[in-house]
């Protein structure tokens, strides 16, 4: 979930403001949107809507549309806590909406453009391989190649690969190499 965070220069109240046309005019902000932030509201926070608002708010008799704009100035004067907790709830109940907030797309825009000039170039030691797909495969089938030639060689084996095998015997362990390279005297 993502973190709520304030800008360098609004506080949610402000935010709020900004939002509130977006919020009243958008078709996602249904009856049923707007009831559960109110029961959120009220029944996390009373301290910030307490149950005989949250029944004005919650009246069916008014516009849905009329009641969030009521909701929306009620939390404004409540001040910037108040706000906070709608965002939240909002967070909660419908992340696709407050992610379509103007505030939140600017504060995005500012993240990207601030990330954009402060982008740090990744050395050329992380990227483990650029040569692509083809190359791997290549290296795969030679060493593939090499194997079928080694096993299944029919009595006569390749002297490149012994070579080959010897030498790539050395990192392996002192009972580990004994036992390959006896492998591969006998094979001879």
């Amino acid at each position: 979930m993502a973190q709520l965070t304030i800008t360098d220069t609004e506080c949610y109240e402000e935010q709020l403001q900004s939002d509130a046309q977006f919020l009243c005019s958008n078709q996602r902000m249904d009856t049923e949107l707007v009831d559960s932030l109110v029961l959120q509201l009220n029944r996390i926070y009373p301290q910030i809507l307490s149950d005989k608002e949250a029944c004005k708010f919650r009246s069916l008799r008014v516009p849905t549309t009329e009641r969030l704009r009521e909701l929306l100035q009620y939390l404004h004067e409540k001040g910037d806590d108040a706000c906070y907790e709608f965002y939240r709830a909002l967070h909660i109940q419908a992340e696709d909406v407050y992610f379509s907030l103007p505030t939140r797309i600017r504060q995005r825009e500012m993240t990207d453009s601030r990330s954009a000039n402060n982008v740090a170039v990744i050395p050329e030691r992380y990227v483990l391989n650029d040569r692509g797909p083809i190359f791997f495969l290549s290296c795969f089938s030679v060493a593939v190649g090499i194997a079928f030639l080694y096993y299944y060689g029919e009595g006569q084996r390749l002297r490149c690969t012994e070579a080959f095998l010897h030498c790539s015997a050395v990192r392996l362990g002192k009972d580990a190499k004994d036992v390959f390279v006896s492998y591969v005297e006998v094979g001879k």
